[in-house]
């Protein structure tokens, strides 16, 4: 049975001229590690050549570089300055200013959304966070319709609600609809009625559009990026939804 297991591999990779003619058989075991010891190199060989390819970047898994869009340039002093009109938790006098710009069905702005939380509570009166849109419309339908109805909130309900409203939808998102908007205000103290008319109204839809644009000039091309302003007005970019301890990095070397 061996004998013509090996033959049938051997006489798949033969020349038809020799086909008719082989026949391979194993008298001794010098034949059989033989016939091994090609059928090992073969396959060596084989996945040599692979992973030379793969690590060239032939696999499909890395792309074509060349058809990957260039990262746009940062330009954070075109970044606004903050101002008592934006939304803030703490203080415009804090010695860091931490300005995101988010979209409230992001998943990444959600899990980032706790390590925001902690970093008021490890740094008190030193930092202050501010909230700005950056809807991914592309890719998050609810995301424009969500930052409308968080300012329809901010001005029937202030700062406070705005900011309750806020963690709520980040708590719940993805499974927030968009006309579930106006119950989720009532649940932070604002009239849901009046929250539904403003959405419908589409009151609120140029400001998000303009912090969007804001954003994007000053190289914010994903979600979260948060801007740190320093009182000397230096400005640095947190890298996406990064975990606390790195986050207390950057701002460490900033408070020295």
């Amino acid at each position: 049975m061996l004998t013509s297991v090996f033959n049938s591999l051997i006489f798949k990779f033969m020349p038809k001229s020799k086909k008719s003619s082989f026949k391979l058989d194993f008298k001794n075991s010098s034949a059989l590690l033989v016939v091994l010891l090609i059928i090992l190199s073969f396959f060596t060989g084989f996945l040599f050549f692979k992973v030379q390819s793969l690590q060239q970047g032939g696999g499909t898994a890395q792309g074509n570089p060349q058809q990957q869009a260039p990262a746009p340039e940062l330009n954070l002093d075109k970044i606004p300055n903050v101002t008592k009109n934006d939304h803030i938790r703490g203080s415009l006098d804090a010695d860091l200013l931490l300005v995101e710009y988010g979209d409230y069905e992001c998943p990444f702005c959600k899990s980032f959304h706790p390590t925001m939380k902690q970093v008021l509570e490890e740094y008190g009166n030193k930092v202050a966070w501010v909230y700005r849109h950056f809807p991914l419309t592309d890719i998050h339908t609810k995301a424009q319709k969500s930052a409308e109805a968080s300012e329809c909130v901010a001005e029937l309900g202030g700062n406070d609600a705005f900011w309750k409203f806020t963690d709520l939808m980040f708590e719940r998102m993805p499974d927030v609809e968009i006309s579930q908007l106006s119950t989720i205000a009532g649940e932070v103290g604002v009239n849901a009625d009046s929250v539904k008319n403003c959405i419908d109204s589409n009151k609120y839809a140029d400001k998000v559009s303009q912090q969007l644009k804001e954003g994007s000039a000053g190289g914010i091309n994903g979600t979260p990026g948060t801007v740190i302003i320093t009182k000397d007005d230096k400005r640095e970019l947190i890298g996406g939804a990064l975990p606390f301890d790195q986050v207390k990095l950057q701002l460490d070397n900033l408070l020295k």
